[in-house]
């Protein structure tokens, strides 16, 4: 949304008598605003508050101005601005004359179940069965230039019009094809599961008119889109489309490719981070093993090719390497955190003028661990280059950032890469990167031959991309029962937006005025998070520290630790304030949308009810991607080393459902990632790599650590969708958190709670698994 431009540094003054009474929702009573500044590139917030004396009650919150970048303009609008200049590209539907229609997805599919919601509004458009369209992942189509980006949870919000006109249109087309067959005027025709019928009782099956329709010369047609009051199919409940394929084993994914002649293929990866190979010794020698079909070196590893998997790693281990220097050899979990501390320093002087006296301060820190994606299926992908082209498989989430960098790393034209987009066994943000694709194409340029790359789990973990370390601070000044200012420090090691999704940021920068000359992490950074409590003067600092490892988006990327932070410092104010946690929220929160969400798993969850010793509850709220979102949890702490959630009750409003069994999947998943983060979900990285190297020492949260009993209650909304990929992750983390501090009584520090070493590592080397078969004798 454009902001009315002002001159820079125009100072607006903006002046309450506090001897004047005033009936409106927004009265300050006995405080005074004296201005607020908008200064270009940068809303900042010059405030005086003058208290006649600490003790007095505060009448209203301390109005927080908007947020510009990330209240008010969020990271979907910035991704709708990048993909608006093609979004009337994105959809190509085929009617076939069987009355099937298939449209390709120009999305990925890594579980989040667009496969189904988008064909919803595709049948609702068209008024055809849903179990007659078939949407394959489209392929690499730079046309579409960035508009073909799966993330930042806004692909339902990209997509919900552009979809819904490409079906109108088709609907009109073959509507109009039967009205000049029939010489029957058009909107004396109507439709019902893909048949036109006549009032004189003739009718035609779409598919029946798919080839005049496509032939004939029709004039410029209207396109008017199906009011949304009379949605029959948007807006319920629907399965998964392909969730008898998932559960049957027979989706095909990257690893389940048989494309002709890829044979599979691992890759020996150095033991530290971003190692070098500097020789290796016994090549040949691996070669001549059992199954193995080839050897090469490519700029991350040693690959080996081989008949099985098996052979393949087989053969990894067998190398005799000697490798180079990894980039972080000299730093562990304590150096790092060591370095995020620093990049806060000494707290500065507060965004406002405060009182002499009177007011508190509430400070707080915390530390979080890497963290692994993790998806069930592993990084892979399938490639056969030769005579100067290349065709690739693989699930990414920007295919033509694929295509361009293969090209790149080949030396040949993109218009010489074909991309086929994979269906993902999961992704968290993991698929954003194209580090597969771009391998698998190296090795079979280097090898000859087509190859299917598939990661080992532990390479995933070690040599994966993983969600970046954290320190936060919150630094919280409060009056009697106002908030005056609320400043929140967030260092990280820096996020990697190498995969394409970064340039895209930097195009659509330019758009938005109040952006200025930040970086493309600060853009996101600030697009994502925003305080939806009226805070006083608020202020939120991005600092990233640079320490050169794979980092990369994690589900909700900044929110997950800003946003959960910000909702235990909500509750241990409270706790200062003597207030319950429920109505100090309701007290600071912006607008009646956001307290209606609360107060919904306020009463499903039965707030404030008795708990044996031991138990409590926790709640916690979120705002983000054009929904609200608020989750109630109840913990068994009785033994605090091992905390257990036994009951989650969610309440959610994205704005217009599409699919609402799709939204409480994405809401359950964002509640055990919430669950991990909180308890268990931690990386411990030690003289350059990280110790785990399997599900079974990465503690993810299994079935036995979530809870039996969850509820989850999708409100109707109105208007256009907004998104849920992510945004139920940090809600989730700090409601179990608040639970846990309540129960214990102790308030945790560092994230997750338990991360204590109870495995002994895998040594850095060779992947684990059984002993290798031996070297054949040497001639």
């Amino acid at each position: 949304m454009r902001q009315p431009e002002r001159p820079k540094n125009c100072e607006v003054s903006v002046v309450f008598d506090p001897t004047k009474e005033s009936s409106s929702a927004s009265a300050i009573g006995r405080r005074r605003f004296l201005s607020y500044l908008l200064a270009a590139p940068t809303l900042t917030v010059a405030t005086e508050i003058l208290l006649d004396g600490a003790a007095d009650t505060a009448e209203a919150a301390v109005p927080s101005p908007p947020q510009l970048i990330g209240e008010t303009v969020d990271l979907q609008d910035v991704i709708n601005v990048i993909g608006a200049p093609t979004s009337a590209l994105l959809f190509q539907i085929t009617v076939n004359e069987d009355n099937t229609v298939t449209v390709p997805l120009p999305r990925a599919e890594v579980g989040q179940g667009l496969t189904t919601s988008v064909p919803m509004l595709i049948a609702e458009e068209m008024d055809i069965p849903l179990a007659n369209i078939t949407m394959p992942l489209a392929d690499a189509r730079p046309e579409l230039l960035y508009g073909q980006l799966t993330g930042g949870s806004s692909s339902i919000t990209s997509l919900y019009r552009p979809a819904r006109l490409a079906a109108a249109a088709a609907r009109a087309r073959l509507v109009a094809t039967a009205a000049n067959s029939w010489g029957v005027p058009g909107d004396r025709l109507t439709v019902s599961d893909g048949v036109i019928h006549a009032p004189d009782g003739r009718s035609a099956t779409f598919g029946s008119l798919a080839v005049a329709a496509a032939k004939a010369k029709l004039p410029d047609l209207p396109v008017r889109l199906k009011p949304e009051s009379e949605f029959k199919l948007v807006g319920g409940r629907v399965g998964r489309l392909d969730a008898r394929r998932i559960v049957t084993g027979s989706n095909t994914y990257t690893q389940d490719l048989n494309v002709a002649g890829a044979k599979p293929c691992v890759v020996r990866r150095p033991p530290t981070i971003n190692g070098t190979v500097k020789k290796v010794h016994n090549a040949e020698a691996v070669k001549q093993m059992p199954g193995i079909v080839d050897v090469a070196t490519i700029p991350t590893g040693v690959a080996v090719l081989a008949e099985t998997f098996a052979f393949a790693v087989d053969g990894v281990n067998a190398l005799d390497v000697t490798w180079g220097p990894g980039t972080v050899d000299d730093e562990s979990d304590e150096t790092v955190r060591r370095k995020l501390r620093a990049a806060v320093g000494p707290l500065g002087d507060p965004p406002v003028k405060l009182p002499a006296a009177g007011v508190e301060t509430l400070e707080m820190e915390f530390d979080f661990a890497f963290l692994s994606h993790a998806p069930l299926e592993t990084n892979a992908a399938v490639a056969d280059v030769r005579d100067g082209r290349a065709e690739v498989w693989a699930a990414v989430q920007i295919p033509t950032s694929t295509q361009e960098n293969v090209a790149r790393e080949l030396g040949i034209p993109q218009t010489s890469v074909t991309v086929h987009v994979m269906p993902s066994g999961g992704s968290f943000g993991r698929r954003l990167f194209n580090d597969a694709a771009v391998e698998a194409a190296l090795i079979s340029q280097a090898m000859r031959k087509p190859v299917k790359l598939i990661w080992h789990r532990t390479d995933d973990i070690r040599h994966g991309r993983v969600h970046p370390a954290k320190h936060h601070k919150v630094r919280m000044h409060h009056s009697g029962d106002q908030v005056l200012s609320y400043e929140h420090w967030n260092a990280a090691v820096d996020t990697s937006l190498e995969h394409g999704f970064g340039d895209a940021l930097t195009t659509a920068a330019s758009k938005f005025p109040a952006v200025g000359n930040e970086s493309v992490s600060q853009l996101m950074f600030r697009a994502m998070v925003h305080c939806p409590y009226n805070f006083g003067a608020v202020a939120t600092h991005l600092h990233e520290v640079s320490i050169p490892l794979n980092t990369g988006s994690w589900r909700s990327v900044f929110s997950l630790n800003v946003r959960g932070v910000e909702e235990i410092a909500v509750d241990e104010l409270a706790r200062r304030l003597g207030k319950d946690a429920v109505q100090v929220r309701r007290d600071f929160l912006k607008d009646d949308r956001q307290r209606a969400i609360l107060d919904k798993v306020v009463e499903e969850g039965e707030w404030g009810k008795a708990m044996p010793e031991g138990f409590a509850q926790g709640i916690a709220f979120h705002d983000e991607m054009k929904g609200v979102m608020a989750v109630l949890v109840e913990i068994d702490a009785r033994d605090p080393q091992h905390p257990r959630v036994v009951k989650a009750v969610m309440a959610v409003d994205v704005g217009r459902p599409i699919n609402v069994s799709g939204i409480e999947a994405q809401a359950l998943g964002g509640l055990t990632d919430g669950i991990s983060v909180a308890l268990r979900g931690g990386l411990h990285l030690r003289d350059g790599y990280f110790l785990e190297g399997s599900y079974h020492n990465f503690h993810y949260a299994r079935q036995k650590n979530t809870p039996t009993d969850v509820q989850i209650f999708v409100q109707p909304g109105e208007g256009e969708p907004g998104g849920m990929g992510e945004f139920a992750v940090p809600v989730a983390f700090a409601a179990v958190v608040n639970a846990y501090r309540r129960a214990t009584g102790i308030m945790p520090t560092r994230f997750p709670i338990d991360n204590e070493l109870d495995y002994e590592p895998y040594p850095p080397g060779p992947v684990p698994g059984p002993p290798m078969r031996p070297l054949p004798a040497r001639n």
